[in-house]
């Protein structure tokens, strides 16, 4: 999560979406960078709420902070996360992918509470769930637009931002048969509707 409180906005890091390349390009910039434990890095909605909003308004007297996030195509944002898990550091790790296939991953994600937990990987539309209170993610942008974020960083910074990537997984053709795609979507639709909501 990096904080810029000159432009009033805060960035949280969902996984998987390419953050780290940007916190890194962007970190000199940031007023607060909060890099560990992983539960502040990648710090949702709720969390932000619950703790970071608060602190805000009461040490710094503000409550005009605007979130920003980036979200990943679902099945990407999967298939990027059984990647990861398949790295060689990950083999012989209860959250290893390398003895299943990537159907085996996602219908094992689909099983809600009772999955293995090779595919316990959250949520993203869980992460950006606005708060009763009305916080909210106020920019949310497509990983798969980068142009767009980044014309938005470098316009609300003032800054040019030049990305390195960062944290990438070896690349897998991976594929899913149709019957198990439109089972994912019907099992997890907030995910697809949240991202197809996104111009």
């Amino acid at each position: 999560m990096l904080v810029f409180w000159k432009q009033k906005l805060v960035f949280l890091s969902v996984p998987k979406t390419g953050t780290t390349a940007i916190e890194e390009a962007l970190a000199p910039s940031a007023d607060m960078v909060i890099s560990n434990p992983p539960e502040l890095k990648h710090a949702p909605v709720y969390r932000y709420n619950r703790f970071f909003r608060p602190m805000f308004e009461k040490a710094c007297n503000t409550d005009d902070l605007e979130l920003l996030a980036v979200m990943r195509e679902p099945v990407s944002w999967l298939a990027s996360w059984y990647r990861y898990r398949r790295r060689d550091f990950m083999r012989g790790h209860r959250n290893s992918t390398h003895d299943v296939s990537f159907e085996e991953f996602v219908v094992e994600y689909m099983k809600g509470d009772k999955k293995a937990p090779f595919a316990n990987v959250g949520s993203q539309a869980k992460f950006l769930e606005p708060r009763p209170n009305g916080v909210k993610v106020d920019h949310m942008f497509r990983y798969e637009d980068q142009p767009r974020l980044l014309d938005f960083l470098e316009h609300r910074l003032q800054r040019k931002i030049q990305l390195e990537r960062r944290n990438s997984s070896p690349e897998i053709p991976l594929d899913l048969p149709e019957a198990t795609m439109q089972k994912l979507r019907k099992k997890c639709a907030a995910e697809f509707e949240l991202y197809e909501s996104l111009s």
